[in-house]
């Protein structure tokens, strides 16, 4: 069965001084741009308060797919929905309601997703299959970029795969998604990548997003 292939470059490793100049160089061969929101808490690194996400998600000129590594996810993920997010996905780690967390992000008109660190087991959020758009596997800890893809997280797809079964549930990988990595991801089971250095530290960037999205789509279909 082939499935469709979604590219979420990360402006992680991008130029911050010039944000609108390095997102308008991927954003006609991309899906949507994946923004990392980190809070030095959750994560130990800090990338954007609220007031810097709203600014960039506002004048993005495609959608914007947050990744919230923050510690108070349940209070802030409904104003990254309400401000404009076509996707906010929240860690299981640092939420105190998922399923009250997912539907706030819905009722705002945003895709809700959910996702896990390394360390944690995907079977205990095989519940929330009926209030997530996506699962989010991260396959390195959360908190840099630039970091070795964790081939081993592949098992964990593989189960987040058949937990999704059917259902148009998106399945991203997030961490070390390169020419070299992208394929095993696909085998797996994924259809929706995160990369940022891959893509930003490439010559032309947005030949990188067509070329990891060929190789991908050759592998799922």
């Amino acid at each position: 069965m082939s499935r469709e292939i979604r590219i979420t470059p990360s402006i992680l490793n991008a130029d911050f001084g010039n944000l609108n100049a390095e997102i308008a160089k991927i954003a006609d061969v991309s899906d949507l741009i994946h923004l990392d929101v980190m809070d030095n808490i959750f994560v130990p690194n800090f990338t954007f308060d609220f007031e810097s996400a709203r600014a960039i998600i506002q004048s993005s000129p495609i959608g914007v797919d947050a990744h919230l590594m923050v510690a108070n996810a349940d209070e802030v993920a409904p104003q990254y929905a309400e401000a404009g997010c076509s996707s906010v996905t929240v860690h299981a780690e640092a939420v105190t309601n998922i399923a009250a967390t997912l539907r706030s992000i819905r009722k705002q008109g945003s895709r809700a997703g959910l996702a896990v660190k390394p360390n944690t087991a995907i079977d205990s959020y095989a519940e929330f299959t009926d209030l997530v758009d996506m699962f989010l596997i991260m396959t390195v800890e959360p908190g840099f970029g630039g970091q070795k893809f964790m081939a081993d997280m592949m098992e964990k797809v593989r189960k987040t795969r058949s937990i999704i079964g059917d259902r148009p549930i998106w399945l991203q990988v997030d961490g070390g998604i390169s020419l070299e990595t992208i394929e095993i991801a696909v085998a797996a089971g994924a259809d929706t990548f995160v990369a940022g250095s891959a893509v930003f530290k490439a010559q032309d960037p947005a030949a990188m997003v067509v070329s990891l999205r060929e190789l991908a789509i050759s592998v799922a279909n």
